[in-house]
């Protein structure tokens, strides 16, 4: 009989009960001579068989041989024998050679299970190892494998990080995960963990490098999730935003979540922060990334719309069409006591249309004027209503608060914005060029104004 025993990392605590006992019920222990050691003080009386590294082969023969001649033989192994350890050398051997041994595998802690719990939680999504040594894996193959666990965001455990001999292949990790992670994803050092010599560290992955390491040490590189929180790691593995405990609600959650998503598809260090809060509003309500690039802003618009709305003598907004209004986070709003209005169901729209010859959008804007000379225009649909109040403008008839300029089209929608560009230099405006836009980004526009506050952490929803 041989038992294929995993002993945990080191101290006695992270044994299991069972592997005691098998190594209690062993005639023969055999291991790497370090691992004896480590439970040297329960080998009282039996026969003790040590070797040194790289020869795993000559140990699994041992205990074959002394199975054969009627002996309980234990197998050691660090960690989890199942883990890089001997067990798949064993069952190997056995089924090659069709042997009549019997081998039971006894669980163990692995060293990364025992890392992970020195750092906090950073194994609690999905997560991989792989192992820095090339001795019996090509390179190549180790290579592709961690290409395969940074692009699929898996946290990563690396085993045998740093030898004498091996000390550049965890710099080549660190490149291939900063190819597709974030220099400052956190990453865990923990050497001798469960000895006497434990150590942990906690740095980002850009400060990462080869001297924080050697072969008694398990590196745990995060996922995009993962935070640090002082010598401590956590990913989350999504309960606060399932079952309510976030400090968001949930429909703010999943914005604040597709913020991140946009954020790292795009260069957001090219564009100023009042152009990145507008455009990422956009891109989350179109999935249009172009739009970034389509948006002028003039200078300090959203700033000095948001400063306005909550000055507590707000502008009323007056949007082209009804759908705009729809998209308006309504609970803001109304906290603040800002009307939103469409004049197109108003009863003297048709009448005007008919009497001046002009459609119902042109109608309402010439009305929405006399009442609210100074309100911010929103416009989704019509360019001929955005066209009627640069008329309007240009007369001396208006003066906008501000406009939201993003007529959706393909008759008049690219001369109307340029109308406005170059007809009315000194009213503030969003401008959404080229002939895309609609009555959501109008809207979304509104919103990255009213949330205005929340642009400097980049936490979006405010009212959702």
């Amino acid at each position: 009989m041989i038992y294929s025993i995993g002993i945990g990392p080191g101290d006695q605590e992270y044994m299991t009960p069972q592997a005691l006992k098998a190594i209690e019920k062993a005639d023969v222990v055999v291991g790497y001579n370090f691992y004896v050691e480590l439970i040297e003080h329960l080998l009282e009386g039996k026969e003790v068989v040590s070797t040194g590294m790289m020869k795993e082969i000559e140990r699994a023969q041992i205990a074959f041989d002394k199975a054969a001649n009627g002996a309980t033989v234990a197998v050691v192994s660090s960690g989890d024998s199942g883990v890089y350890g001997m067990a798949s050398l064993l069952w190997e051997i056995k089924m090659t050679d069709n042997l009549d041994t019997d081998i039971e595998v006894v669980a163990g802690i692995s060293a990364m299970f025992a890392a992970a719990a020195k750092l906090g939680a950073p194994l609690a999504h999905d997560f991989c190892s792989v192992s820095m040594s090339n001795l019996l894996t090509p390179w190549e193959v180790i290579d592709e494998r961690i290409k395969a666990a940074a692009k699929g965001d898996f946290i990563t455990a690396v085993y045998n990080p740093v030898s004498k001999t091996r000390y550049w292949q965890i710099m080549r990790l660190k490149e291939l995960f900063l190819e597709v992670r974030d220099p400052e994803t956190p990453v865990g050092f923990v050497r001798h963990v469960g000895r006497e010599e434990e150590s942990v560290r906690v740095v980002t992955l850009g400060e990462m490098d080869a001297s924080m390491a050697d072969m008694f040490t398990v590196v745990i590189i995060g996922n995009s999730q993962t935070k640090a929180f002082g010598d401590k790691m956590i990913t989350p593995r999504g309960y606060s935003d399932k079952y309510g405990t976030s400090k968001h609600k949930i429909g703010r959650a999943i914005m604040n979540k597709s913020f991140q998503t946009i954020l790292k598809k795009i260069d957001a260090d090219k564009y100023p922060l009042e152009q990145l809060w507008t455009a990422l509003h956009c891109i989350h309500t179109t999935a249009d990334f172009s739009i970034i690039d389509e948006l002028e802003l003039t200078d300090k618009v959203i700033e000095t719309c948001h400063q306005k709305f909550y000055s507590g003598k707000p502008p009323v907004i007056v949007t082209d069409v009804n759908m705009v209004t729809k998209g308006i986070r309504k609970s803001i709003v109304e906290e603040l006591g800002i009307q939103v209005k469409c004049y197109l169901d108003d009863e003297r729209v048709a009448e005007m249309a008919d009497k001046h010859k002009i459609t119902r959008t042109q109608a309402g804007i010439r009305l929405a004027v006399e009442e609210h000379p100074d309100a911010l225009f929103a416009f989704g649909n019509a360019p001929t209503a955005l066209i009627e109040l640069i008329k309007l403008v240009r007369s001396g008839k208006a003066n906008p608060s501000a406009v939201v300029a993003a007529p959706v089209g393909f008759v008049n929608v690219r001369e109307s914005k340029w109308q406005l560009k170059y007809g009315c230099k000194d009213v503030p405006a969003v401008i959404l060029h080229g002939r895309k836009g609609g009555s959501n980004v109008a809207a979304t526009i509104i919103n990255s104004m009213l949330s205005w506050s929340d642009a400097q952490q980049m936490e979006p929803g405010t009212g959702l």
